[in-house]
Formats: structure tokens, C-alpha cells, sequence
């Protein structure tokens, strides 16, 4: 049997299609959608729930100063 072109066992061209699918993917960035989302702060939270309506001005202003303090420390 005679195995010319083949290295460890597969084509040169395997090697190359593994090598690129492997750098592809470690590769890849983060800010690609539905992909590896950075979770959001306390801070951005409450100003989305202030945003929306769903805490007043009052809540909103108790709550950030309250985030603030606990943040710093």
C-alpha cells in the first residue's frame, strides 16, 4: 500500500477545512447577536425600568443613589 498525500492520516485539505473551522471559531467576536451577551449592570437596568415607565422619578432617584453608595464601597 502506498500512502502518498496523506499526513497523519487525512488529505492536506482536511487540514486546512479544521484549521480555518478552528480559528473561525475562537476567532469570532463577541457583539455578534445571540452570542456570549455581556449581562447588563444595575444601573443600566434601572434606567431601562425608569425608561419604560414601570418606576417613577422618585423610585428611580432613591434607587440610583442607593446604587451608587453600595457601588463606591
Amino acid at each position: 500500500m502506498q500512502y502518498d498525500n496523506y499526513y497523519w492520516g487525512m488529505n492536506a485539505i482536511w487540514w486546512i477545512i479544521w484549521l480555518f473551522l478552528l480559528i473561525w471559531i475562537f476567532a469570532t467576536p463577541y457583539d455578534i447577536p445571540f452570542q456570549r451577551k455581556k449581562k447588563d449592570s444595575a444601573l443600566e437596568i434601572l434606567r431601562s425600568r425608569f425608561a419604560a415607565g414601570k418606576i417613577t422619578a422618585k423610585e428611580y432617584e432613591d434607587a440610583k443613589v442607593t446604587l451608587q453608595n453600595t457601588l463606591s464601597k
